[in-house]
């Protein structure tokens, strides 16, 4: 347990918005709500997953919509907490504490501000270990857990309770609903015990987020690589260690908000050693899929982030503008999300990409090792010769 003070929620919204792979809502707004939280009720008790009893009740609030529309339908900042009130209401239980669906930007920190202003924990993990755009996209839901009863709130007090059959059903009806709305709303669902939180969260997501914004701020303050910062602490947790794929600058943006979602795509011409090459990045609402020159080069689940070449801040998908320097960074997702199990709902030819899910670490050791044959072709060193030292190297 730990208690969490403005100076955390300084660093969860920055490293919510890295891992968060461009959605989740914008952090800065998120950021401010959960400061006078604290400022008005005192800093905010946060658990590990192991220290919720088993028989408890946990239950997730978020915001579901399009990100873009959040930067101009600024929430009154209760809506996820009547949320929650009402699923207590109608079901009768009380929620022991709450917890992110997802680690990403804006829905990091509304948990946090329901559990202020609730007088509960929130719990250190959720439902991804990053950010996607549909409800089912869950590891509650992968490993059992039904997603309704939910219920969705506006800012003009419009409220809905909501049952499925099913998951899919579930996404499929509260995205109209909240179209409806205005394009989002604020929403409680997956209510569980303990015992179902441990066996089906991603645990420490929280304390990796404030890690992760620490150790950017540290890096801007003392004047080191933030991008080595960020792989010292990805290199240590239970994702991989990030990636540079790409460098370049921004040269088009293509983005529209439609059925709930943001869709579009950014285009980046490469510079330095990326000099002649192009980036594509499609996303839907975050980030997902990212080709050099009609080559895949990291997709789903793996996380894709923007990052601004001089600071190392995160970019998210609706401020990403041209002619931004970028680094486009790729970290590999935790095992948990790389079953087969979880590719069926969250992998690559889910969003429409006739390809199979490929990890980000096997295609950089190929791209490695096309590029190592490519210069031994041009000083005339065999092939077989190139492949034998560079198993020998390995």
């Amino acid at each position: 347990m730990r208690w969490i003070d403005e100076e955390d929620i300084e660093d969860l919204a920055i490293g919510a918005a890295l891992l968060g792979t461009g959605g989740g809502g914008d952090p800065y707004l998120g950021k401010l709500m959960v400061q006078k939280c604290i400022r008005d009720n005192g800093p905010i008790q946060m658990i590990d997953v192991t220290e919720v009893p088993d028989e408890a009740w946990v239950i997730p609030t978020a915001m579901m919509g399009a990100p873009t529309i959040m930067m101009e339908k600024i929430p009154n900042g209760d809506e996820a907490l009547k949320s929650m009130r009402m699923l207590e209401k109608q079901t009768g239980i009380s929620a022991y504490a709450t917890m992110p669906i997802e680690c990403g930007g804006l829905n990091s920190t509304v948990p946090f501000v329901v559990a202020s202003k609730a007088g509960i924990p929130l719990v250190d993990g959720d439902g991804m270990g990053r950010a996607f755009p549909e409800l089912q996209m869950e590891t509650f839901h992968i490993y059992g857990i039904s997603g309704t009863p939910m219920v969705l709130h506006n800012e003009r007090g419009d409220r809905v309770l909501l049952e499925t059959l099913d998951n899919y059903m579930l996404e499929h009806i509260s995205r109209g609903i909240a179209v409806r709305m205005g394009g989002a709303a604020h929403v409680a669902e997956y209510m569980m015990t303990g015992a179902d939180v441990k066996r089906t969260a991603i645990h420490g997501t929280m304390t990796l987020c404030m890690a992760l914004g620490q150790s950017i701020r540290h890096a801007q303050k003392t004047k080191r690589n933030p991008i080595e910062a960020i792989q010292e602490v990805t290199r240590n947790s239970i994702y991989g260690e990030a990636i540079v794929v790409f460098r370049g600058k921004v040269t088009d943006i293509e983005r529209q908000s439609t059925d709930g979602f943001v869709r579009g795509k950014a285009l980046v011409t490469g510079l330095g050693e990326y000099e002649g090459k192009e980036l594509k990045v499609d996303f839907q609402n975050e980030n997902l899929f990212a080709t050099v020159d009609g080559q895949a080069i990291a997709m789903v689940p793996d996380l894709i982030t923007f990052l601004d070449q001089e600071t190392g801040m995160p970019i998210t998908t609706e401020s990403i503008k041209y002619g931004f320097r970028v680094i486009c960074l790729a970290i590999p997702t935790p095992d948990i999300m790389r079953t087969p199990e979880a590719l069926e709902v969250w992998g690559p030819r889910y969003f429409g990409y006739d390809t199979d899910y490929e990890s980000v670490e096997i295609i950089q050791q190929r791209r490695g090792t096309q590029t190592c044959i490519k210069l031994g072709l041009m000083l005339g060193v065999p092939i077989q010769m190139l492949l034998f030292w560079m198993n020998i190297i390995r």
